[in-house]
């Protein structure tokens, strides 16, 4: 069963920006679900209305009744959850491409003694191919950070350097402290300033498009915060598609043994 952890987690996006990218075909919507399944992929599930989210995969597409089943928690707290949640929102990458999808009202079922979850099979399913949303998930042995002007109570505002979780062309996912009441979707920073590894500092505007919250192993409560670069200056965004690919690189040679 899938235990809760934070690696391989992608942010939903949100449906209405990318109506041209909506699948509906069942035939198409099952073909999506079947190669998901095929190849036992990392799924991260978001409860509503709840700000949770749980690593899961799907156990069994049902084509005759038009069911699917998906894996539970290890933690009752969170099947608990799941159980009275409206819908799942469900965000997993395919050949690195963003799929999402939505299942409504999961009903809690026992296979082989395990926990999981029983719903009817999405009526859409969004597959997202373009090139931004493909996103680097930053190692915490080669840390980044960006810096956001944040208030103080004296009216001024502060540099706040928050740990990059993720990046892309189009945004980044922060870590953000629990304790920021400050942070709210839509919310928008000007004078924030990316740091990347062998460059100057990329002044940008960011605008916080997500917000989930996470709980680590060591019981510590952040936000997660997905954020989407609203200006960037000239030359940024082949800086931070040149680091994604340095990375990948990186990444790739040390899955080959080269490095």
């Amino acid at each position: 069963m899938s235990e809760d952890t934070d690696s391989g987690r992608i942010e939903p996006v949100r449906y209405d920006e990318e109506e041209k990218y909506l699948l509906r075909n069942p035939r198409e919507i099952r073909q999506v679900l079947q190669s998901l399944l095929d190849r036992r992929s990392l799924i991260s599930a978001y409860p509503a209305p709840r700000h949770h989210t749980y690593p899961t995969a799907l156990i069994a597409l049902d084509e005759d009744s038009g069911q699917l089943l998906i894996d539970g928690s290890l933690q009752e707290p969170v099947n608990r959850i799941i159980e009275q949640a409206h819908h799942l929102t469900c965000v997993a990458q395919l050949d690195r491409i963003h799929i999402q999808f939505r299942l409504s009202q999961p009903v809690r079922t026992m296979i082989d003694g395990q926990t999981a979850f029983r719903t009817a099979v999405p009526e859409q399913l969004l597959r997202l191919q373009r090139r931004e949303f493909y996103r680097l998930q930053v190692p915490l042995t080669q840390p980044l950070t960006c810096e956001l002007p944040l208030p103080r109570g004296d009216g001024e505002t502060e540099p706040l350097p928050l740990r990059v979780l993720d990046i892309s062309g189009g945004g980044v996912a922060l870590a953000v402290p629990a304790d920021r009441p400050d942070f709210q979707p839509f919310r928008e920073y000007d004078n924030c300033y990316l740091h990347l590894p062998d460059a100057d500092p990329i002044p940008l505007r960011l605008m916080i498009r997500s917000l989930f919250r996470q709980v680590g192993h060591n019981g510590r409560e952040t936000w997660r915060a997905g954020c989407q670069f609203t200006a960037l200056p000239r030359g940024a965004e082949v800086l931070i598609q040149r680091y994604i690919f340095r990375m990948e690189r990186q990444r790739s040679a040390r899955e080959r043994g080269i490095a």
